[in-house]
């Protein structure tokens, strides 16, 4: 990616990203935002980005946009993009697990993780984290569909005969 080595002051950053992360606010929407929100159409991913009257839009909004900025970070030479690939993937993460419909996103948010897609085109070792996010979000995805047929609620009560 880069030729030059990181500097102590892009470690500092990153250490400082890494803090951030670690903020409770914080810590709880990536919880929910990168664990429990999986959604598959545009839509349903606009049924809580656009409503702010749902109690997790706070959560999406703040996620996706610390993801950004950090990458921002990078594009405009804040911090070493080799250092930020090998300390950060879930930026990529996020940006896979709305790639199948991410385009359809784009037609109402033009920008919508477009910085974290520029590091993605612009460096290999950020598009090579891209692959195994993506290879990632396609595994959890087929295991959260087989689980799901199986899932009977507790409550269910035998068919009568």
């Amino acid at each position: 990616m880069e030729s030059v080595l990181a500097s102590p002051a892009d470690a500092d950053i990153i250490l400082k990203l890494y803090d951030l992360r670690r903020e409770a606010v914080l810590r709880e929407a990536r919880k929910w935002v990168l664990g429990e929100f999986w959604p598959t159409t545009a839509e349903e991913y606009f049924a809580v980005a656009a409503n702010s009257a749902h109690p997790q839009n706070p959560y999406v909004r703040q996620v996706n946009s610390y993801w950004e900025m950090a990458a921002a970070f990078v594009l405009h030479g804040a911090v070493s993009a080799d250092l930020f690939v090998d300390c950060n993937q879930e930026g990529f993460f996020l940006l896979a697990k709305y790639a199948s419909f991410l385009e359809d996103i784009r037609k109402r948010q033009p920008h919508f993780l477009s910085k974290t897609s520029e590091l993605v085109k612009r460096y290999p070792a950020a598009a090579a984290r891209y692959e195994i996010a993506c290879k990632n979000v396609g595994n959890m995805l087929a295991a959260r569909q087989q689980a799901a047929p199986s899932a009977s609620p507790q409550y269910a009560y035998p068919a009568k005969p």
